[in-house]
């Protein structure tokens, strides 16, 4: 319960800080989220442009857990995953203060969660989110960057929406990597592989990316559990 309310205040305040604490809106925003989303990106500022398509890539990285996750819970993942395509961590929050535990993953899995699995998918997602890194801290320009982010809220609510999916990503990352066996088990019990679930977590953005590439795949027509304990076994 503490859980929910936590993620549950968090998305409150963050909707309440983007609408009447964060910079006003500016008169070219409009023409600038036009150009970004359609590629004409002269004269803009590599850094906002890198930052705008990775937060195209953060729904993606997302979903590659929360349609797994989502198979027991009562509400369907799929919509806020697909809402974050839009929304950021906006449509990420409530999911989260809504959603169960869950460690298992039993059944066979869709076409699209085999997408969402692949391996392929994870490198694809690593090499973009490395490429857009390396542009925008080569290429960018910083000062600017950060007087546009004082002063335009697009820009800053942006950042912001960046930085808070880099922390939230740990609370969905220990039951997926317990759905793969990537844990310990004890009586009654299970706990991740420590080393792991830290160096991902503490890496922003590369470290999910790289936890894609390397991930084992989830059991097909096994429960998740079952599947952890031909990997690790306890003495």
């Amino acid at each position: 319960m503490v859980r929910k309310l936590a993620f549950g205040l968090v998305w409150v305040g963050f909707i309440a800080y983007a609408v009447g604490l964060a910079p006003p809106d500016q008169p070219e925003t409009l023409d600038l989220i036009r150009r970004l989303s359609t590629g004409q990106v002269d004269g803009i500022n590599p850094l906002i442009v890198a930052l705008f398509n990775l937060m195209g890539l953060w729904p993606l990285i997302y979903s590659s857990l929360m349609l797994a996750d989502g198979r027991s819970q009562k509400l369907p993942a799929w919509i806020f995953a697909l809402a974050s395509f839009a929304i950021g961590a906006f449509a990420i929050l409530p999911y989260l203060a809504l959603r169960q535990p869950n460690p298992t993953f039993t059944g066979s899995k869709s076409r699209l969660l085999k997408v969402l699995d692949s391996r392929w998918l994870g490198v694809g997602l690593f090499l973009a989110s490395s490429g857009l890194l390396l542009y925008g801290f080569s290429q960018g320009d910083w000062p600017q960057f950060v007087q546009q982010w004082q002063t335009s809220r697009f820009i800053h609510v942006m950042g912001l929406d960046f930085c808070l999916l880099c922390l939230l990503f740990p609370a969905l990352l220990a039951n997926d990597m317990s759905r793969r066996g990537l844990g310990h088990l004890h009586p009654g019990s299970q706990q991740v592989n420590r080393p792991i679930f830290w160096a991902v977590s503490l890496a922003p953005l590369l470290g999910p990316v790289a936890y894609l590439v390397l991930r084992p795949p989830l059991p097909d027509g096994a429960p998740g559990l079952e599947a952890s304990e031909t990997l690790v076994k306890q003495p």
